[in-house]
């Protein structure tokens, strides 16, 4: 399915990309982005992701069980460069826009700071040979210096969107390929990881995770290289203003917080989904359910769960486009969360049987193309909110904008993955080893919480987003003439 609409967009890319750029009119600034231009863009967001979701699944298991850190230790390191993460995304947003070069204000640090992207990757997965206070003070330099330089490359690469065309559906577009490209990339690092350090050294010997990572950052650099050969910004913004106007500008900016509300909100459905399934899986469905289908058994477990989603995201961003172009992307925002309201909704009444385990597989297929086509629908939009403020406040502020849209981002997964540990706890949730320690069984109403975060919970979420973005005031024929008056005033390549 993602595939065949992938392919049409593609071909449709073909076809108007083969025209002789010109810079007058609408359709002739559309034609300038060619099909290669795209890929190479959806390359950088693939090689960003091959880390982050090793990072997200993989570098808490090595601190604790090979690096060799407390848990008590990893948790408070996780916790301080998260906050220096969060600051240091706006600050990178406004140096990036005032950076100027003859490749542009945002591509030259796809090159400049994808060697050190790959080499601080290297180093974090590093196990040396010291005690443990000199593990500790390695592991928070890192880890630090790595989410730096994450910051560093992927803040500059998400602001590109808004200088690489003038045209609202293109970006939706180029979103959707860096979505495409982006869930590719995750789901390789996802299966690719375990395998690949056992045969480089062992998955419990620090040696195995270290070669692992030597070829995840060399994949890395060389895509980030290609999404630097294959993309050009075609717009020519220039911030004239100061930085403290520039935040100004951003605080008096209406769809910037509406949008953010809702950025938030959508990142919330996918974490509280997202960190529940675990728990779900061992104390609503149990271990290994076997599903019989046609004389075929699969084994019911929470990766085939959370593969199955991945894969179905991708079809998500590849239904983007036409979803976006047909309803428009304020309308198709509200439509998307109005369904997963309803299958959320649904999930809670599947029953735990094996016709039931078939339904939860089906409904994670379809609420996850729904959550695919969410992620290139925000991004586009944010592209939008950064013409608006260009237009408005006369402020080329979109590193900065794209950076708080970061920001946003981890927000969200912060305060979902936290708000699933303090419910769990709050309705009495009993942890594996309190169960071994006093033959204990999981309370009733901690099972009942875990139904309601895969349900209920996420559904209101999705409401809430609902609510927000109905009041978002960039509308298609608002955005359409925002960039009309725009061209008047920008200089285009």
């Amino acid at each position: 399915m993602a595939g065949s609409v992938l392919l049409t967009i593609f071909a449709t890319e073909l076809r108007t990309g083969a025209k002789e750029p010109v810079k007058t009119t609408h359709k002739q600034s559309m034609a300038k982005n060619t099909i290669l231009e795209k890929i190479g863009y959806g390359f950088g967001d693939m090689s960003s992701n091959l880390f982050w979701k090793i990072f997200s699944y993989y570098l808490p298991f090595f601190y604790s069980n090979i690096f060799g850190l407390s848990l008590v230790d990893a948790g408070v390191l996780v916790f301080v460069t998260r906050i220096w993460d969060a600051v240091s995304d706006p600050m990178m947003g406004i140096i990036a826009d005032r950076t100027n070069t003859k490749w542009g204000k945002y591509r030259p640090y796809l090159l400049w700071v994808a060697p050190l992207f790959s080499i601080c990757g290297i180093l974090l997965f590093t196990t040396p040979d010291v005690n443990y206070g000199g593990k500790l003070i390695w592991a928070y330099v890192t880890y630090v210096l790595m989410m730096t330089v994450y910051t560093a490359i992927n803040v500059p690469y998400s602001a590109m969107l808004g200088v690489m065309t003038d045209d609202p559906q293109e970006k939706t577009v180029f979103s959707s390929f860096r979505m495409f490209f982006a869930y590719g990339g995750a789901f390789i690092s996802l299966f690719l990881w375990e395998p690949l350090t056992k045969m480089l050294g062992g998955y419990n010997e620090p040696g195995g995770w270290f070669w692992g990572m030597v070829v995840i950052a060399t994949m890395c650099v060389v895509l980030f290289v290609l999404c630097f050969a294959m993309t050009r910004e075609h717009l020519k913004t220039v911030s004239t203003v100061s930085v403290t106007k520039d935040f100004k500008s951003l605080l008096s900016n209406k769809p910037w917080w509406l949008l953010i509300g809702a950025a938030i909100c959508s990142n919330l459905f996918n974490t509280v989904r997202g960190g529940t399934v675990a728990y779900y899986f061992q104390d609503i469905i149990g271990p290994e359910v076997s599903l019989g289908f046609f004389a075929i058994n699969f084994v019911f477990y929470a990766g085939l769960f959370l593969g199955v989603g991945e894969v179905s995201n991708m079809a998500g961003v590849a239904l983007c486009v036409p979803i976006a172009n047909k309803l428009g992307k304020k309308t198709a925002f509200i439509v998307v969360n109005i369904a997963l309201i309803v299958l959320s909704i649904l999930f809670f009444f599947v029953p735990c049987t094996p016709t039931g385990f078939w339904l939860m597989l089906i409904l994670q297929v379809v609420i996850s193309v729904f959550t695919g086509i969410m992620s290139p629908l925000v991004w586009s939009m944010y592209a939008d909110v950064s013409d608006y403020a260009e237009l408005k406040f006369h402020t080329a502020s979109t590193g900065l904008i794209f950076s708080s849209a970061s920001m946003a981002q981890k927000f969200g997964g912060a305060i979902g993955g936290a708000a699933v540990l303090w419910l769990l706890s709050a309705f009495g949730y009993i942890t594996n080893q309190e169960i071994l320690a006093a033959g204990a069984v999981q309370p009733g109403q901690a099972l009942e919480c875990l139904r309601w975060l895969m349900s209920f919970i996420p559904a209101g979420v999705a409401a809430l987003a609902v609510i927000v973005v109905s009041i978002y005031p960039l509308t298609t024929e608002r955005v359409n003439e925002i960039n009309e008056k725009l061209k008047k005033v920008r200089s285009v390549d």
